[in-house]
């Protein structure tokens, strides 16, 4: 691994009334450039039109297509993500939001956060990602 993961652990252990698969440690510590990536939502970056209307899921799917294009612009992948934190506007897509990333991240063993708000930028937006990542040198 790229960095020192401290604490790893999966959801699978920690909520096994939940159908989760995410690999999470509880510390990061990172070496090289840090890369702080804005939050991304189901959003097409090139057109700017909002994708998967209705439906959590895949609109995490477009953030997480979105972050990985632009670790690439700065030179780092998805393995050197540190911290995530994904945005709710409901609980109840909570499962399948985690799902979607899980898949995008196993292996990765990043610090995670999720939070539930009252809503984002536009109604339409249900997930918001946001990551920090560091390039090794």
């Amino acid at each position: 691994m790229r960095h020192t993961r401290i604490r790893m652990f999966n959801t699978r252990d920690t909520y096994p009334n939940q159908k989760l698969d995410n690999d999470l440690c509880q510390t990061v510590v990172a070496k090289g450039s840090m890369v702080f990536v804005r939050g991304q939502i189901g959003q097409n970056l090139d057109t700017s039109e909002s994708v998967a209307i209705g439906d959590a899921a895949g609109q995490a799917e477009q953030a997480m297509h979105n972050i990985q294009m632009l670790l690439a612009e700065a030179g780092a992948e998805l393995e050197d993500i540190c911290k995530i934190t994904i945005y709710l506007t409901d609980p109840r897509y909570r499962e399948d939001v985690y799902c979607t990333v899980g898949r995008w991240l196993k292996g990765v063993f990043p610090v995670s956060t999720g939070l539930v708000v009252s809503a984002l930028a536009r109604p339409e937006w249900l997930v918001e990602i946001d990551v920090i990542a560091v390039i090794p040198e």
